[in-house]
């Protein structure tokens, strides 16, 4: 790609105070023991190092993303360190958005100074519940005050830029239950809010043993009341789960969904630049022995042109804007043929719909977006 299109960078930090039953991402609860900080930072400038070495690009880093895990279990100075180097190594553009996800209970106000100071520019506050019955059932380690008093520190260290995620359909949640939940999470005055369903993920506690859910009527009830309240307040939909107010989405994600290229650093971390995906070690062991060594690859793929149809529009359906024929050809290097006779189909069933040069889903298509995509 050239050198005006955006290159992202997503550090991973794996640990967390304890697992939560839903989660399926690359996390390790630490039951009382320590985070290596030391050992774990000083693997991640080692494979930052590396990932220079092997990228032949003059781009600058438009977005970096510290998620995990739980990035506020690790200091300030350890993220300023991460920083540094990554900024020496790379460059960042003069706009550059840095993003650092937090726990409420795994961060507090001098935590949030010292991060504001070493650069990161907007924080990600894991809420999930603004009711403390729901937050035991997921296994989270706050209760709703917390939360509430986490986003006030975030505030009151200078952050201006600040989502929360919160989730609904959680176990025997009731529909006025969920509205609750969203209308204290607008009431906060956040930019952005991550409001997704409860999904049992294969291979976590919730999948083992699953917890009595609302039906798929109030999910739906729940889903469609809370359009309209986020609206009202002045979020727009972007992505399947994400709003934001004006000017206020996500730079790093929108990487993702535009299927532009990012590198990825720390134990079980995804990058992708050049249709090649490289995926870490999983374990943080494994990936502290190895960083700054090809050993430290679990994984390698090249993406081959028949497949890119797919591995694009996986991401760029999420939007609701969707995308341009010209941004497919020149993301992809493949012409408009490349997608039909899918893309007929669908547009024929009302799924998608296209408008001059952009196609883009229905609201029918985003509800059913997994169909969509399995016809290509």
């Amino acid at each position: 790609m050239g050198t005006n299109h955006p290159l992202g960078l997503y550090v991973h930090l794996p640990w967390c105070v304890a697992k939560c039953p839903y989660c399926d991402f690359n996390s390790h609860g630490l039951n009382g023991r320590r985070v290596d900080e030391a050992g774990y930072t000083d693997a991640l400038l080692r494979d930052l190092s590396f990932e220079r070495s092997n990228i032949d690009t003059a781009r600058p880093i438009t977005s970096v993303f510290f998620g995990g895990g739980t990035p506020s279990l690790f200091s300030p100075p350890a993220i300023a360190r991460v920083l540094e180097t990554a900024e020496a190594l790379f460059r960042f553009d003069p706009n550059v958005e840095i993003t650092l996800e937090a726990n409420p209970g795994a961060s507090d106000a001098e935590r949030f100074a010292g991060y504001r100071a070493a650069g990161v520019n907007r924080l990600s506050i894991g809420v999930q519940s603004f009711d403390d019955t729901q937050l035991r059932r997921l296994g989270r380690i706050h209760s709703a005050q917390t939360a509430i008093d986490t986003f006030g520190q975030a505030r009151a260290a200078g952050f201006d830029n600040v989502n929360i995620d919160l989730m609904f359909a959680l176990p025997e949640q009731t529909f006025d239950q969920a509205m609750d939940d969203l209308d204290q999470g607008l009431a906060l005055g956040s930019e952005h809010l991550s409001w997704y369903q409860l999904t049992l993920e294969p291979g976590t506690a919730f999948a083992r043993r699953p917890p009595p859910l609302p039906t798929e009527d109030t999910a739906v009830a729940i889903w469609e009341t809370g359009q309209t309240r986020l609206a009202e307040a002045g979020f727009a939909q972007y992505e399947v789960s994400a709003y934001a107010r004006p000017g206020r989405q996500c730079r790093h994600n929108q990487t993702y969904w535009h299927c532009e290229e990012y590198i990825g650093v720390g134990a079980g971390a995804h990058g992708m630049v050049g249709w090649q995906r490289r995926e870490r070690q999983r374990r943080p062991g494994a990936f502290i022995a190895t960083a700054g060594t090809a050993d430290a690859l679990a994984q390698t793929r090249y993406i081959e042109p028949q497949d890119r149809t797919l591995e694009f529009l996986m991401n760029a359906l999420r939007l609701n804007d969707g995308f341009t024929i010209p941004q497919f050809e020149a993301t992809t290097g493949l012409g408009i043929d490349a997608m039909h006779p899918a893309l007929s189909s669908a547009l024929a069933t009302g799924t998608l719909e296209q408008a001059g040069q952009t196609i883009r889903p229905t609201e029918l298509g985003r509800r059913h977006l997994d169909a969509v995509l399995a016809d290509f």
